[in-house]
């Protein structure tokens, strides 16, 4: 309960791509995470274990159902049903509760299928943040197989460092069509700015951050964004929106989600070692064999095609960019019933300012995404959370 997918793993490898000192999860109390850190040895300015994160979290929900504030209830949610009083919530095990408000916190969601591996079989994981990817690791660590991930984002990393600590000593591919990574984190000088010193417009904006990046450092000139990145998402046009979502988001991800030092350093000394490639390609074909799944595929700017056989393929593309795609019966239940639309762009549930997605509704998170892009983060999340919290106060105050 409250750890999600992203901390819920146990891997001592996987560490928070953000400092100790920006995940607290206090709105209005940015430390207060680095000194429960540096309690234990931490450093404030470090990157701690993704499950001394989750121990953390856990300590406070804790709290609350000690209090009696909160209860917590161990099912799946799969229907919601608006009357006059207010919300009845169904679940898989045939119980109901009612309520009077209704917030949907539900996270990221399970990366959308891949068409070339539809009928590939088990050799294919769909989704690289389950039990089935679990056991394939393992699998992957005593044979030394060969694997291919595809997408090469934040995702890829994790199964990277899954892999490698598992002991694997086989090959390793991660392709997407632009084979980028994620840059690493480092120290530098901050140089902030104003937000009447930016520029409007997508296409003004990223001049400016080519400029600027030669002038201070990209990850200055990135991070000076930071402080207005609702604002200049939502001072964009739809098609400009668009625009930077077909082909502007890769370069953007790689370097606003960075990852730790220490573990950019593991996956350079893989790619070193040869073990892992990241490559910049296309997928032509894919169909099961006794080895495994045989995958055909061109590089970025090539005529040849290569194919290779891989004793697993993992999908890691990312979350769910669809929300009409969506597999949450809870989700599915609600658009149909017309109780939540999809945004403009159809990546999350149309939001107002405050984050009402109907009567009585609020949406938290990803689901928002449409509304303010940055919004996945701990320090975009918690915020958004407080300003939830307290317009469900003075909501039920009426």
């Amino acid at each position: 309960m409250g750890r999600g997918v992203a901390y819920s793993t146990t891997e001592v490898a996987h560490l928070l791509n953000v400092r100790a000192e920006g995940m607290s999860a206090w709105a209005g109390e940015p430390g207060h995470f680095a000194r429960r850190f540096e309690t234990e040895g931490g450093n404030a300015r470090g990157f701690a274990q993704r499950r001394f994160f989750a121990r953390y979290l856990g300590e406070m929900l804790a709290e609350a159902v000690a209090s009696g504030r909160a209860e917590l209830a161990e099912k799946t949610a799969v229907s919601a049903a608006r009357d006059e009083a207010g919300w009845r919530v169904g679940f898989d095990d045939g119980s109901m509760v009612d309520a009077e408000l209704l917030v949907l916190a539900v996270g990221n969601q399970e990366p959308e299928g891949l068409g070339a591996f539809a009928g590939v079989g088990a050799r294919f994981v769909g989704n690289p943040w389950g039990d089935n990817a679990r056991a394939a690791v393992g699998e992957l660590a005593a044979t030394g197989g060969a694997a291919l991930i595809v997408g090469t984002g934040l995702t890829m990393v994790d199964l990277v460092l899954s892999l490698n600590a598992a002991g694997h000593q086989g090959r390793i591919v991660a392709l997407s069509r632009r084979g980028l990574i994620p840059r690493a984190h480092a120290d530098f000088d901050p140089a902030p700015v104003e937000e009447r010193e930016l520029p409007h417009g997508l296409t003004a904006m990223f001049r400016w951050l080519r400029r600027r990046s030669t002038e201070v450092g990209w990850r200055a000139a990135i991070d000076s964004l930071r402080p207005y990145s609702h604002s200049l998402w939502q001072g964009m046009t739809h098609d400009e929106q668009l625009r930077f979502l077909r082909h502007a988001r890769p370069w953007w991800d790689v370097h606003r989600h960075r990852i730790a030092p220490e573990v950019a350093g593991i996956v350079a000394g893989m790619v070193g070692a040869s073990q892992l490639e990241v490559v910049a390609a296309r997928i032509l074909s894919a169909r099961e064999v006794s080895e495994g799944v045989e995958v055909g595929y061109r590089r970025r700017g090539g005529v040849q095609s290569r194919t290779e056989t891989f004793a697993y393929v993992f999908n890691c593309t990312g979350p769910l960019h669809s929300i009409t795609r969506s597999k949450d019966p809870l989700l599915r239940g609600l658009l149909g019933a017309g109780g939540a639309r999809p945004d403009h762009l159809g990546i999350g549930l149309e939001v107002s300012d405050d984050c009402r997605a109907g009567p009585g509704l609020w949406a938290l998170g990803p689901l928002t995404k449409g509304r303010y892009w940055e919004i996945i983060a701990v320090p975009d999340i918690r915020d958004q959370a407080a300003a939830v919290a307290d317009d469900i106060q003075r909501e039920l105050n009426r």
